[in-house]
């Protein structure tokens, strides 16, 4: 083989690769599709997002579309909403659907609402159809004390203007709630939130409660109206234990000082008890000594056991005829 093949061959291989560089870093592909399309973008535009670390078909994908829907949007508005963390293809399409819908909606506010993670799109469709929130049962107390619970449905529209800053289904849903508590709550009799529910609805519209909110309410319809517990009956009745455990609480309390205090009475009998047994212990020394010292002779003293000895005799005479009336005097 030749030196001049052997160049020849390796010139052919370097063309080659250089070729295949240039297709890779080069969408020429999509610059094709552009100019298919009638979208007028340089090559070196292409080249230019490559080295920004854009997606070159993120951003002419979206750009012929919108030109093929009539919107005048330019590569530059594309590329710094893709740069700035944008879905640009989701907001073309809200671009597109909010024109076919007849919706002033202009791309700087589109890409708002993309940007502070709004579905600009379902937005826009939402405008269009509005849209169903169904509600969980939320109960409410009436008046006579019985727990009535309700279900409903809220039709909304999303409004573009407020979707940025707007709050979201759940304020809405909480709004209503509160709503349909405070309307059972001011009820006399539960069965008149039965005989009219729609009274719960018209009630909580004229609240105004889609103000500060993404959406606007179009119609509030009560779905289901269920009857659930006495609270009252329920409340008297746990009032009623609480008041029997209270009243039990201070009988025994009650009941454990006078067992205290009987218990005290007792041990004060015995004190006195054993002072009367040692005042009589006392006794015969005292006539020892008046015996001792004169002042009594043993002829009184004698006499005075006699008289003692007599008393317990009747008494004894008295237990024996009449028990009954011996038991009374014990």
């Amino acid at each position: 083989m030749t030196g001049g093949l052997i160049s020849l061959i390796l010139f052919v291989v370097v063309i080659f690769i250089a070729v295949m560089f240039i297709l890779s870093f080069v969408p020429v592909g999509l610059w094709i599709s552009a100019l298919a399309a009638g979208v007028k973008i340089g090559i070196f535009t292409l080249i230019g997002m490559r080295l920004r670390k854009v997606k070159p078909k993120r951003v002419v994908e979206p750009l012929i579309k919108a030109r093929k829907a009539g919107i005048d949007v330019t590569t530059n508005q594309l590329e710094s909403h893709y740069l700035a963390g944008g879905n640009v293809d989701r907001v073309i399409d809200a671009l597109i659907a909010a024109q076919r819908a007849d919706i002033n909606l202009t791309f700087e506010r589109c890409a708002a609402i993309d940007l502070a993670g709004r579905d600009v799109l379902e937005a826009v469709q939402m405008s269009v159809n509005p849209k169903v929130i169904e509600t969980p049962f939320i109960a409410g107390v009436a008046m006579n004390g019985i727990e009535v619970k309700a279900k409903a449905r809220i039709t909304v529209r999303a409004n573009i203007d407020r979707l940025v800053g707007g709050a979201g289904e759940e304020t809405i849903v909480a709004r209503v709630g509160e709503g349909i508590v405070s309307t059972i709550g001011s009820s006399k009799h539960h069965t008149v939130v039965l005989e009219n529910p729609d009274l719960i609805s018209k009630t909580v519209l004229e609240k105004g409660l889609d103000s500060g909110t993404a959406f606007e309410i179009l119609s509030i319809d009560i779905a289901d109206v269920d009857i659930g517990k006495n609270i009252g009956a329920d409340l008297q009745t746990e009032q009623a234990v609480a008041d029997k455990n209270i009243a039990q609480a201070k009988a025994e309390e009650r009941r454990a000082m006078a067992v205290a205090e009987e218990q005290e009475m007792r041990a004060r009998v015995q004190e006195m008890h054993a002072k009367v047994v040692e005042s009589e212990s006392r006794v015969p020394l005292a006539f020892a000594k008046a015996l001792e010292e004169g002042r009594i002779t043993v002829s009184e003293y004698y006499d005075l056991k006699n008289i003692e000895a007599d008393t317990k005799m009747r008494d004894s005479i008295n237990k024996m005829t009449d028990p009954t009336k011996y038991n009374e005097e014990e």
